[in-house]
């Protein structure tokens, strides 16, 4: 079955165009039916981010979630990785995340987590897809069957202690200055509180959401302020997530921003001396440095890649036994503690790992040389997908001129109108040459599609 709302990511638009209240109370009569089940009373539990449409969407998901029978417990704005820890903890049939992760507050999203805790299977998001088909009409509860709703306090608190936990009791953060940007969204209480109670001094910024600022210039896709703070207040660390706190960027003492790739490597290698990986390698996606698989082999560790998206990289993680993974984009996923990326839990893994060395974050996080990498984005307006095969001949003699080592990547976003194009290789020069053409190849494509009445531009 084709997919018609699942993305890589759950369900994901505009806000009160493509997702709209009416399409929210669908989903939710759907995914409530689906997983129903049993005699006792079905239960759901429903975090959001910041975003104005998050109240919208979520009264709409109340009613129903409730119209199908299913109690519903509403934790407020709370991280996604919250939102998976707790559906477990709480003993709840289904999870749901309000949130369009590291987005603009105009777009939003619904991510779905089953009962494990893990984000839904695509067998489970086609069922739920089935019952969403036109003229498919919900079982609805009867008069005494509907479901209730109340609010739940303490869950922050909760997922702090959670997320404490994933250290070790000596570990202490005391004499450490940390600037923490919360991109004002989902982790804007739970993370400077869980910074400052391991001992951090704590330096805030992007906490105070209003509704529309959310991802705007703060936050791990936009951590230049951050930068800017660490060095203002000589600060040891700086840390940015986004805006549902799932993926996490840091910032060194100098200034310098560092992805996944690095955190990944870190996390790799402590865990590998202390006896803590489950199998010899880490699972990453085909956007991950070449620098970084060139490390963990020099320490002996392997580096298998997946397609781009954290569920493709858990699912690996989950069928071949590996217990780090994650994305360059600050998705890392430590499956011994979590079910899903988790951005306070890795930043407490690297801010631990700088308090027990005697070197800067600079030094501690800096394990390989990336390859010169580019990447830019073509933008599609109006949902439009430019037919990817009219590349093939372009993308093939661009590989051959990168030679072998270098890795050329081309693809449709899962949750942006956007292609993405990325080259690697040792020749920056060449590296921009080559990933410019092609993106002058999908203007190309997207003039012609214009003419057709779907226009395509370039992302800024």
């Amino acid at each position: 079955m084709d997919r018609r709302y699942f993305g890589t990511d759950g369900v994901r638009g505009r806000a009160n165009e493509i997702l709209t209240p009416e399409f929210a109370l669908r989903l939710g009569q759907a995914a409530g039916s689906e997983f129903r089940r049993g005699d006792h009373r079905n239960r759901v539990i429903i975090g959001k981010d910041t975003r104005l449409s998050g109240y919208m969407i979520e009264t709409a998901l109340v009613a129903g979630f409730t119209s199908v029978g299913m109690d519903v417990l509403l934790l407020g704005p709370i991280p996604t990785p919250a939102v998976a820890m707790l559906t477990r903890a709480m003993r709840a049939d289904l999870g749901v995340m309000i949130s369009a992760s590291h987005n603009v507050f105009s777009d939003n999203g619904i991510k779905l987590f089953g009962p494990d805790g893990y984000k839904l299977s695509d067998a489970q998001e086609i069922a739920i897809e089935a019952l969403l088909a036109p003229g498919c009409e919900p079982k609805l509860a009867g008069a005494g069957d509907i479901g209730r709703a109340r609010r739940v306090d303490s869950v922050q608190a909760r997922y702090v202690e959670f997320a404490k936990n994933s250290l070790s009791r000596d570990v202490s953060l005391d004499g450490m200055r940390v600037v923490l940007d919360c991109a004002n969204g989902a982790g804007y209480r739970v993370a400077p509180d869980a910074f400052w109670e391991l001992g951090a001094e704590v330096i805030t910024m992007g906490v105070e959401p209003d509704g529309f600022n959310i991802n705007r210039d703060v936050g791990s896709t936009a951590p230049r302020a951050l930068a800017r703070k660490v060095l203002e207040l000589r600060a040891d660390l700086g840390v940015a997530l986004d805006g549902d706190a799932d993926r996490v960027i840091i910032v060194n003492e100098k200034g310098q921003v560092v992805d996944g790739d690095q955190i990944m490597a870190l996390i790799a290698t402590r865990w590998a001396k202390e006896g803590r990986l489950s199998r010899p390698g880490v699972v990453a996606t085909i956007m991950s440095n070449l620098g970084l698989e060139r490390y963990l082999g020099g320490i002996g560790l392997g580096l298998e890649r997946t397609a781009v998206g954290d569920r493709h990289v858990l699912h690996h993680m989950r069928s071949h036994g590996f217990n780090v993974g994650g994305e360059q984009s600050g998705h890392v996923i430590l499956s011994d503690l979590s079910t899903t990326g988790d951005g306070l839990v890795a930043a407490l893994q690297v801010a631990a790992a700088v308090a027990a060395s005697d070197a800067p974050a600079s030094s501690v996080l800096h394990l390989f040389d990336p390859l010169p990498q580019v990447t830019r984005s073509v933008r599609l307006e109006g949902g439009a997908k430019p037919p990817m095969e009219a590349l093939d001949d372009l993308r093939e003699a661009s590989a051959k001129r990168l030679g072998r080592k270098g890795r050329l990547v081309v693809r449709p976003s899962g949750t942006e109108p956007v292609v993405r194009v990325m080259g690697e290789g040792e020749d920056r020069m060449l590296v921009e040459s080559v990933v410019d053409e092609i993106c002058a190849r999908l203007r190309a494509m997207g003039a012609q599609m214009r003419d057709a009445g779907e226009p395509a531009t370039e992302a800024a």
